[in-house]
């Protein structure tokens, strides 16, 4: 069994928790030998954050360093919602992205990953616009405009009222932005298939890649989210599951690491946290996935 994933050629991680200080979460990610990982930036349940000290920063970006973490990215908090049509909430989603992309900056991680909201009833073109409108004016913030932090717009499950779930809604966002090099798209898995994007298979990704190519461009997809599914194939239901232990299923994870449209890309687990077989989740779920790459 491959036991260190900078033993093979890729970039596999998960998210980490933060718990204790921004650097804990990169001691976190090398006690699994991850070369990636994924954190939030603070306490994503509330809109206020609490100031990163510079021991934490220092720590982190030497740790990050030290221990081989060769790609990290933030996830924005939930409460975000970039296409709301509530004047207050979207002022507030604006202004938490931004201080997102600057606290990013500040560790030195290259992207932000954030869903991209819902119209809550306002319609998905209204929604559209709403979140293309809130990203223009998030670019020409001086902390945009001074940072390299890129932004990852990520797909969902859809149901309600949620953006993102058809590929053509990702496209369109990119190019109302003129498919700026600042922008990417992060595919979750799981997400995808819920939707109704067949991951399951080797011939169901092939098309699946084929219609995200067409609709997006495959250049634009930075990031994976792998997670097995709950639901079935278009259930909309956003609820991860181990990997292979879902319907996605062995099969689908082998296509995903060895497909060579995205085998360069890192791959970030948000799979449960819970034991599973007796040991930390993470290591099981890590230890399957590189020993589906070939």
């Amino acid at each position: 069994m491959v036991n260190n994933p900078t033993e093979l050629d890729m970039l596999l991680g998960a998210h980490v928790s933060i718990a204790g200080g921004v650097d804990n979460a990169v001691d976190r990610a090398a006690d699994f030998e991850m070369n990636a990982m994924q954190i939030f930036s603070h306490n994503v349940r509330s809109w206020s954050t609490r100031e990163l000290t510079g021991e934490e920063i220092d720590k982190f970006q030497e740790k990050r360093k030290e221990f081989g973490i060769e790609y990290a990215v933030a996830h924005t908090s939930y409460l975000l919602n970039l296409a709301s049509p509530k004047d207050d909430l979207w002022k507030k989603s604006k202004k938490g992205l931004v201080e997102e992309i600057r606290r990013a900056d500040l560790l030195g991680i290259q992207a932000v990953n954030t869903h991209i909201g819902a119209h809550t009833g306002s319609g998905m073109e209204s929604g559209i616009n709403r979140l293309v409108a809130a990203l223009k004016e998030i670019e020409s913030t001086d902390v945009f405009q001074n940072s390299e932090v890129n932004i990852l717009l990520e797909n969902t499950a859809g149901g309600g009222t949620k953006l993102g779930s058809d590929f053509s809604e990702l496209g369109d966002v990119l190019d109302a932005l003129n498919y700026s090099n600042r922008y990417g798209v992060c595919i979750d898995t799981c997400h995808g298939f819920a939707a109704g994007y067949d991951f399951a298979t080797e011939t169901g990704l092939e098309e699946t890649l084929e219609e995200f190519d067409h609709e997006v461009g495959l250049d634009e997809l930075k990031l994976i989210h792998l997670n097995d599914s709950v639901g079935d194939l278009g259930s909309r239901k956003d609820r991860h599951a181990h990997i292979g232990r879902g319907k996605i299923g062995d099969e689908g994870f082998v296509a995903v690491v060895n497909n060579p449209n995205l085998r360069e890309l890192p791959f970030i687990l948000e799979t449960p946290k819970e034991k599973l077989d007796g040991k930390e989740a993470d290591r099981v779920n890590l230890d399957k996935v590189m020993n589906m790459r070939e």
